[in-house]
């Protein structure tokens, strides 16, 4: 008989209770079930993580979905007036960029229901290619479509290149203390030649071609390289011109100061034939095309960008790209 046995045995052959017997089954049940435990809680916090990521999957996708097909062809949206917002610069990004501008106005000239197209412009200016091409659009939708209107309303300010893309519409609304105007262009840099030889630094510029350091800030300008960007600037100022006298026709009454980059307020505007009258995108829709429905065709970010853009992750490449694009021509 085993020993744990023999000292469960009194004198007299009963059972006796052996305080140190069965310890081990105890500690063995403990572990188990604390392993049970374990285990439960791990799958329960899978089981939680699986149905949020699901969660996370079908919002994207119901997001991205209603997003894509808003405005969709197929949908009959009845007379209506479509709106296309243009916030910001022009420039190849954002609510300002041919690639998103121009897909808006094909699907809003091509929808039926659509009675007339209202720009919404809310602009400082931006790139004369950006906004030639969206005028080069908006005249081939107009030779397409001429029984449908294009109408823009001004915001805060429309100047430079957002005037550049408003000079072509049928009729430009504005507010009385509206910004409108500036019909210049201009090509900023900066020049470090003297800060850098007071501090004893030298720029050591290598080129393949006599020209290819044209407008480098570290080195000193010459006069053919003024002479060339100023005969560039006069040029785009001059097909900005073509553009708004093509556009505002009989209307404009020029004075020397209509295209020396001055701008104006809306009221201003008004009088000097830059602009037609006051108006909203509410008013124009109710008065002007008698379809008070407004249907929005801008091309909005989607779900993915908006994140990105709140944590900063295009930040970086955002300010290399602006530092390239400092001495570009600009309607600003």
């Amino acid at each position: 008989m085993s020993e744990n046995i023999k000292n469960d045995v009194d004198g007299d052959g009963r059972f006796v209770a052996n305080p140190t017997a069965g310890n081990w089954e105890r500690e063995t049940l403990e572990k188990l079930v604390f392993a049970t435990i374990k285990e439960r809680r791990a799958a329960r916090r899978w089981s939680i993580f699986f149905r949020l990521a699901f969660l996370t999957v079908v919002v994207v996708g119901l997001w991205t979905y209603f997003d894509l097909s808003f405005g969709s062809d197929d949908e009959n949206l009845g007379r209506h007036t479509a709106l296309i917002e243009i916030n910001g610069e022009i420039e190849a990004e954002g609510s300002g960029a041919a690639d998103n501008v121009i897909p808006s106005l094909n699907k809003a000239f091509a929808d039926a229901g659509s009675a007339a197209v209202v720009l919404r412009i809310d602009s400082p200016g931006g790139s004369p290619v950006q906004a030639g091409i969206i005028v080069d659009e908006i005249r081939r939708l107009k030779r397409g479509y001429p029984d449908k209107p294009l109408y823009v309303v001004v915001d805060e300010i429309c100047a430079s290149g957002g005037y550049y893309i408003a000079a072509a519409a049928d009729r430009i609304y504005v507010n009385k203390a509206s910004i409108v105007g500036s019909v210049g262009v201009l090509m900023d840099s900066f020049g470090f030649t003297g800060t850098m030889e007071k501090l004893g630094v030298e720029r050591r510029l290598l080129t393949a071609g006599a020209n290819k350091g044209f407008l480098d800030p570290f080195s000193p300008q010459s006069d053919k390289h003024r002479a060339h960007a100023q005969e560039m600037l006069n040029e785009i100022h001059q097909q900005f011109i073509t553009v708004v006298r093509a556009g505002r026709g009989a209307r404009l009454k020029e004075t020397p100061d209509m295209f020396s980059g001055l701008y104006w307020t809306g009221a201003k505007a008004v009088d000097m034939g830059l602009a037609d009258g006051y108006g909203t995108v509410d008013t124009v829709a109710r008065d002007i095309v008698k379809a008070e429905d407004i249907v929005d065709y801008t091309a909005h970010e989607g779900l993915p960008e908006r994140v990105l853009k709140k944590f900063g992750a295009s930040v970086g490449e955002g300010a290399m790209k602006a530092m390239s694009r400092t001495t570009l021509p600009k309607l600003n």
